[in-house]
């Protein structure tokens, strides 16, 4: 015997009945997921984070988002940080941190001190969360440029106003490798080899452009340099790169067959390791016709470019990549009405797509996804929403850290999904989602647990028609009997504590009855209760509407 049971969503509410007529600012999307026809492994790539400015994992704000993300997954995040080896008292600014972590006294011997480095990743460890260790940047005493160094960074500079002492070669490459040996070294002492082991480990950041003011030549000898001690100091870690800016075109090749096939500068041996190979891509929002219109195929073509890149050296076929900085643009410290995407649902769905169409890109290479890195964290002492891109505002999650919470509940394997709503990749990619909506899913299957992952995404910021979903699965365990349904939303009224925020007049300084509230709407939240009834067959239908810039995630378990 056929049995299908239909669920339907009236707005925040959830009940057990017949489908009410679609009012006429709607349109239907049908979507399908087959539980039996596996697609591999669902890879949680999403968890992976990171931040120019090292030092607000330190502070009040900074800690509770950290450990927010170490509660995503225990153990298995990890956070990419800029600036850990620059010079300074460890204050931090936009697109700046120090750690003073290593400078010369009045013979030219090093000192080495790991207390503001140490209290960095001790902040992170305690709450579940891992380094993906950016080595860099330069210590004053070691750049053959040092003045100025520290720059003084504001919104309304110019970007290439950064690049002070800290982005120049050091004028020693042996003190530079010793500096990183004496790093790991201590990193091994004081945490363990075991847990080190875990770490990655890689050289710099967008070496490709104005971060790295040497040539290309001399990257790629501090990255030999680099490497070289770190295995001195651990032979057993995780070492790769580049990291650089985009997918690196012919920059990426010559650093690939230089890591595969060149000689190495530190150890004159052929090849340096590549345990992982790296590097970053970001999309192109505008301020259009008065509204945001977001870039996604700008990103996604990077990231394609990027996999062709490795996919065509054989020696990398299997080798992880991870997307060390995945994005929907590339300033997080930077303001302006482009970026007027960053606090609400845009953010969130764009996410949603954006993340799921790289698991199919990876796919169509044939490459080792292995992780892409949220440039994203928070920022102290700005106005609430102040438009930066981050995860949370003054301690308030934003709703896209829950599109993360929502990745953290899926798991085992991909299962194939049809949706009458998607916007095929290859249209995507060439231009973006620019007529109808991109309404799809993502969905997985883990023994007695299925989740689908449902986004209705539009690059253009801009009102739109809600979508009628009728979601069918087939291909269930026939020998299940009972269902429990778990439907969680982010859109205007749920999961969102930017919209609360607005809908309280946008307070500068909200009461403490106030943040408390806020606090709670930027939890991940239902749409109603959880749901349980009979299963008797191996197909389930649900209905309901999802409005534009909304994701859903519905978690259907069985016993």
């Amino acid at each position: 015997m056929r049995f299908a049971l239909s669920l339907v969503l009236l707005g925040a509410g959830l009940r057990l009945s017949a489908a009410s007529p679609a009012p006429p600012t709607t349109f239907p999307v049908g979507i399908r997921v087959d539980a039996a026809q596996v697609r591999g492994e669902l890879r949680p790539v999403w968890r992976f984070f990171g931040a120019d400015e090292p030092n607000y994992a330190t502070l009040p704000n900074g800690r509770k988002l950290i450990g927010e993300l170490g509660e995503l997954s225990p153990s298995a995040v990890y956070f990419r940080a800029h600036n850990l080896l620059c010079t300074g008292d460890g204050t931090p600014a936009l697109k700046w941190g120090s750690t003073n972590a290593c400078t010369e006294d009045a013979s030219g011997n090093p000192v080495y001190d790991w207390t503001i480095v140490d209290g960095i990743f001790d902040t992170y460890l305690a709450r579940g969360v891992r380094p993906y260790v950016e080595i860099g940047f330069m210590p004053r005493a070691l750049s053959v440029k040092p003045e100025p160094y520290q720059h003084h960074w504001t919104p309304a500079a110019k970007y290439d106003e950064i690049y002070t002492g800290w982005a120049w070669p050091p004028k020693d490459y042996a003190k530079w490798g010793e500096l990183v040996q004496q790093w790991v070294r201590h990193c091994v002492e004081k945490y363990g080899r075991a847990e080190v082991e875990q770490w990655y480990w890689e050289v710099w950041n967008e070496a490709n452009i104005g971060y790295w003011r040497g040539t290309p030549e001399e990257f790629r000898k501090l990255h030999d340099h680099a490497i070289a001690a770190v295995r001195r100091a651990l032979p057993t870690a995780r070492v790769g790169g580049p990291d650089c800016a985009g997918n690196g075109g012919p920059w990426m090749k010559d650093f690939l067959e230089h890591c595969l096939r060149g000689t190495n500068y530190a150890t004159g041996q052929t090849g340096t390791p590549l345990d992982f190979v790296s590097f970053h891509a970001k999309g192109a929002p505008v301020f259009a016709d008065g509204h945001v219109r977001m870039g996604i195929a700008n990103q996604l073509r990077t990231i394609d470019g990027g996999f062709a890149i490795v996919a065509s050296y054989p020696e990398l076929s299997h080798t992880p990549i991870v997307i060390g900085e995945a994005d929907p643009e590339g300033c997080a410290a930077c303001q302006g009405p482009q970026l007027g995407y960053r606090n609400g649902t845009m953010y969130s769905s764009y996410t949603a797509a954006s993340f799921a169409r790289i698991h199919d890109l990876a796919d169509r290479r044939g490459v080792n996804l292995e992780g892409a890195l949220t440039w994203a964290f928070e920022f102290e002492n700005q106005p609430y929403f102040a438009g930066f891109r981050s995860l949370a505002s003054n301690g308030l999650d934003k709703p896209v850290l829950n599109v993360f919470r929502m990745f953290s509940r899926m798991s085992g394997r991909r299962v194939a999904v049809q949706s009458s709503g998607e916007v095929p990749l290859d249209a995507i990619l060439q231009d973006g989602v620019r007529g109808a909506p991109d309404v799809s899913a993502l969905a997985s299957l883990d023994q007695h647990k299925l989740c689908v992952l449902v986004w209705h995404y539009h690059d253009d910021d801009v009102p739109g028609p809600d979508a009628t979903v009728t979601l069918t699965v087939d291909g269930l365990p026939a020998a299940a009997r009972q269902a429990r349904l778990a439907h969680y939303r982010i859109d205007a009224t749920h999961s969102n504590a930017f919209a609360a925020w607005q809908r309280l007049g946008a307070p500068p300084v909200p009461t403490p009855e106030q943040y408390a509230q806020l606090e709670k709407a930027g939890r991940l939240e239902r749409l109603e209760a959880p749901a349980t009834f009979p299963m008797h067959d191996s197909q389930v239908t649900l209905a309901f509407t999802l409005p534009q810039q909304a994701v859903s995630l519905l978690v259907l378990e069985w016993d």
